[in-house]
């Protein structure tokens, strides 16, 4: 690793996130602009402490046993309830005051108090830039420790849990970026002043967007004309797209993403196994996101091979040891994607770039608020019994189903928050 805390003309925020899974460094990665090219951890970061390394260390392996514990027979989701009730969402309404702290902001700020997160921002004291950040114990840390500059929060899920605003609220200065008015709404609940939210959107990758969508625009296009391959329902959607833009291919290209943890990464191979016959035909292309884990790729690879799809250029494997560098190739490989297929994490936002979603199970409070605001789109799908996919999903193709939820997503999400965010630093 090499040193953080250096100043490039370029650079205009520290930007902070936590390496744990992928959630915190994919809402990062679109502001690398604002941040001369880096994404500063604060559980890996040079010259860490390390008490502090072992400390976020073991809440690393404790968080992917808790995205694990699922599918554990019988005592696993009971486990998984009791912990997930701890950073529980509560209903939206009615409104009401939900401004009491919870034992998870006590947990983090005792250690805080211990001094957790004192090295890190005396170091970046030192540059007087804005400090943002995809994490909230990262936020706790600037504003307990003194930071000097201003302190931003980007909220990383379409909700979320008392958790994200501070033990007082009213007397914090962090300013929260969150994705839509909806969860303004829920951070006046929680007590943080109204000055101190900002509605940005949520950053999606700009290779994915274009200043005037132009690039989204386009891919867009280029989806719907493969999905509605006999052009069967053009009239629901020809006014938004470019018509100049032609497409290659005809195949339909699924991506199936697992998450940070690794979780239901054989519902992947599921997939593979019941679209098989189409893979060889060419009627779809299969694209496997391993992530930067290189025992799911292994895992991916050694069952491709066993289906005997090795040679086949209908199934690829999404992986690199980099996060960065897997964010960059994800990118790429979602430019030619016609379905997204995930667990509703944060990329349940990336519906905004006219994705239709078929929705796995959620892992998480936070992953069924993601999913029920998918839904409430209409731009995400839950997902049908796997082992019968190469059954419906092709009547889906055939009605229109994951057209209208593709044009949901681009017209009722919000695709620009990257740039947003960036005109509040330019």
């Amino acid at each position: 690793m090499i040193p953080i805390f250096m100043i490039s003309k370029s650079k205009k925020i520290n930007l902070v996130a936590a390496d744990m899974g992928y959630g915190h460094q994919r809402a990062a990665y679109p502001l690398m602009d604002l941040s001369g090219g880096e994404i500063i951890t604060i559980n890996n970061y040079h010259g860490i402490p390390a008490w502090e390394k072992e400390y976020w260390e073991k809440s690393l392996r404790s968080y992917e046993k808790f995205s694990r514990l699922k599918k554990l027979p019988l005592v696993g989701g009971l486990i998984f309830e009791i912990m997930d009730a701890f950073q529980k969402i509560k209903p939206l309404y009615p409104f009401r005051d939900l401004s009491r702290p919870t034992i998870q902001q006590w947990y983090f700020y005792r250690f805080i108090k211990k001094g957790l997160g004192l090295d890190l921002i005396e170091k970046l004291n030192k540059s007087n830039l804005p400090f943002v950040t995809t994490f909230f114990v990262a936020a706790y840390m600037a504003e307990y420790h003194k930071y000097k500059g201003d302190i931003y929060c980007l909220i990383c899920d379409t909700d979320a849990s008392r958790a994200w605003a501070p033990l007082e609220p009213e007397k914090s200065r962090i300013k929260f970026l969150v994705p839509s008015e909806k969860v303004k709404t829920r951070f006046l609940m929680y007590g943080v002043p109204e000055k101190n939210i900002i509605v940005s959107g949520f950053p999606l990758p700009k290779e994915n967007v274009g200043a005037k969508k132009e690039i989204l625009v386009d891919d867009l296009s280029k989806r719907l004309k493969r999905l509605d391959r006999n052009g069967e329902h053009k009239a629901y959607y020809q006014d938004f797209i470019n018509n100049e833009v032609t497409t290659e291919s005809s195949a339909i290209t699924i991506t199936f993403a697992v998450g940070g943890a690794g979780a239901q990464k054989e519902v992947g191979i599921k997939i593979m196994s019941k679209l098989s016959t189409g893979i060889k035909s060419g009627k779809f292309h299969l694209n496997l996101v391993a992530g930067n884990r290189p025992e799911i790729r292994d895992y991916f690879v050694a069952e491709i091979a066993r289906a005997g799809l090795s040679d086949c250029v209908g199934v690829k494997v999404v992986f690199a040891p980099d996060k960065i560098e897997y964010f960059r190739e994800f990118n790429i490989c979602l430019r030619n994607t016609d379905i997204l297929w995930t667990k509703p994490s944060e990329l349940s936002f990336y519906c905004a770039l006219g994705l239709p979603i078929i929705i796995s199970e959620p892992v998480g409070s936070q992953e069924d608020f993601n999913r029920a605001w998918l839904l409430e789109l209409g731009a995400g799908i839950d997902s049908l019994p796997v082992e019968c996919v190469d059954e419906w999903l092709p009547d889906w193709l055939n009605s229109g189903h994951l057209i209208r939820a593709a044009v949901a997503g681009f017209l009722y999400a919000s695709p620009l928050g990257a740039y947003k965010i960036e005109a509040l630093f330019n």
